[in-house]
């Protein structure tokens, strides 16, 4: 099992040290902002949607491993999702964090699962998911971590 703990903390440091679809996105049809008072980790997301469907994702921030780690983790889930689909992938990263229970397939997802033994970190792994999930809903108000049950 140590073993496999250390490859879920190398894609925590991956995705920390090499974002995936970092920046803004130029003429993004949403975006979405997000803060972590507790920490100042702040995350903005920016998408366009195809109908329904998440055609283009990205992310641009500041803040500790953990939420910019998540954050471009997310926009890897996220791209091409519905906003269906994405909530329903939401769900389930926080059930991850929140519980500590690893999904059955091994997955990036899956690294965040020890998050669950710091819970002040839990509202850092998911930021940029809750202001993902603004911005598919059109929500002009930031997120904020002081708001969520996280």
């Amino acid at each position: 099992m140590s073993d496999l703990s250390d490859l879920y903390q190398q894609v925590i440091l991956d995705h920390n040290r090499r974002p995936r679809n970092r920046g803004k996105l130029p003429k993004a049809t949403r975006v979405a902002h997000g803060d972590n008072p507790s920490c100042g980790d702040q995350c903005s997301v920016y998408l366009n949607l195809d109908g329904d469907k998440i055609s283009e994702i990205t992310f641009d921030g500041t803040g500790c491993a953990i939420s910019q780690a998540s954050a471009s983790l997310m926009t890897t889930q996220l791209k091409g999702k519905t906003a269906t689909e994405a909530e329903t992938l939401f769900n389930e990263f926080h059930e991850i964090v929140t519980s500590g229970k690893e999904p059955e397939d091994i997955s990036d997802v899956a690294a965040f699962a020890g998050v669950h033994a710091f819970p002040a970190r839990i509202k850092c792994a998911t930021l940029g998911w809750h202001a993902a999930l603004n911005a598919l809903k059109g929500e002009d108000v930031p997120a904020t971590t002081e708001t969520h049950n996280d």
